[in-house]
């Protein structure tokens, strides 16, 4: 959904790119800024301009595209996406015995941070911390683990207790070196064995290294992880990052071409694939495609055989999304998830307005002052 980029800029629909500064970075879809425009909203015009596109880019992270909202709405589903879609994250942890060199509290931590593959619309969420747990809405899982020390090679004499093998790692030495987030095993309450029969709650990634132990030294403990949000901790975070930025444009001035000797030069100004040269003519174009790349590092800019030949924008209401997740849900699902949060939010603040216009129900009772709560 790329731009016309070789198309002059407009500064109604872009927002222009300066050496040292950006310029018409004010919204100029109200009435009244443009004679005889009418900008008044209307459903079918929104309709009209609205484009959503989804790229995968790998198993655990996507790029899409939103074309005609403006920013507000765009920092909405970022904030959504980080902040208010739910995850499964261990909350609670009771350590029974622990003598490694990580004290309780650093490891609980740690604990709470590993992602588990829990898919979050199995389970309920708490009404408070204090809640009764249930298996409805709490997972359990248990951690027991002792470090020992490996019988030393075949035909070589037993090392003393503080010595090493010449160029042996942790693993070849010790049993259980290293405590890795696959040693939380999943411990089934009440009717989970069959709720979560086609995937057993565990962490994502089993690889992650908790904390290193030595001969003697052992944990053992149980963790209780929950349902809950971005916006009370960060671990409940669904997203490992979830970004956007605008979509560049790039505006030739065919007034003022780009000499054929300078052409290879001026393609380096940007990211490969972006500006195409002709290899007869050199006469240069951009890449409606691959324009998308550009990180519009200005480098053109600082050339002064380049003015006047092109002018760095940006589309002002052209969104490239950009998410990667760490936890349960597959990247095409977040952002679903995060818009049918903000019609979860719409719709109570539209219910609290019509209260509140009609006189009547707790608003009313309030002195006319709406009420938010669980929104």
């Amino acid at each position: 959904m790329a731009s016309a980029s070789s198309a002059q800029f407009d500064p109604r629909i872009h927002v222009g790119v300066g050496a040292e500064r950006v310029t018409h970075v004010s919204s100029t879809d109200y009435p009244g800024v443009y004679p005889d425009d009418d900008h008044a909203w209307d459903l079918a015009r929104f309709k009209q301009r609205l484009a959503v596109a989804v790229k995968r880019l790998s198993n655990r992270s996507i790029e899409f595209d939103i074309v005609g909202v403006d920013a507000s709405i765009a920092n909405s589903l970022r904030r959504v996406l980080i902040a208010e879609v739910p995850s499964v994250a261990i909350e609670f942890v009771y350590v029974w015995n622990n003598t490694s060199v990580m004290a309780d509290e650093v490891f609980a931590h740690r604990l709470g941070l590993v992602p588990l593959n829990v898919d979050p619309a199995l389970m309920e969420s708490k009404e408070t911390p204090s809640a009764q747990a249930t298996d409805r809405n709490t997972l359990v899982f248990k951690l027991r683990v002792a470090c020992t020390r490996k019988p030393p090679p075949l035909r070589r004499a037993p090392p003393p207790p503080d010595a090493v093998f010449p160029g042996a790692d942790d693993d070849e030495l010790y049993e259980h070196a290293a405590v890795r987030a696959r040693d939380l095993l999943w411990v089934p309450q009440g009717e989970q064995e069959v709720v979560f029969a086609r995937a057993h709650p565990a962490p994502t990634n089993g690889d992650i290294v908790l904390v290193k132990l030595r001969p003697g030294q052992e944990i053992e403990l149980e963790a209780h992880a929950i349902k809950g949000v971005g916006m009370d901790h960060a671990k409940f975070s669904p997203v490992a990052t979830a970004s956007y930025r605008l979509l560049p444009h790039i505006a030739l001035n065919p007034s003022n071409p780009i000499p054929p000797r300078l052409a290879d030069k001026f393609a380096s100004c940007f990211a490969p694939g972006v500006i195409r040269v002709d290899p007869r003519t050199k006469a240069v174009s951009v890449d409606p495609r691959a324009v998308r790349s550009d990180t519009v590092s200005r480098e053109v800019l600082r050339h002064p055989e380049f003015e006047g030949c092109v002018q760095l924008a940006r589309v002002r209401d052209h969104f490239i999304f950009n998410v990667e997740t760490e936890s349960a849900y597959e990247p095409q699902r977040l952002p679903f998830e995060a818009i049918r949060i903000m019609r979860h939010k719409i719709a109570t603040l539209r219910a609290a307005a019509a209260a509140l216009l009609a006189g009547t129900g707790a608003d009313a009772e309030a002195g006319g002052d709406v009420q938010m709560a669980g929104t």
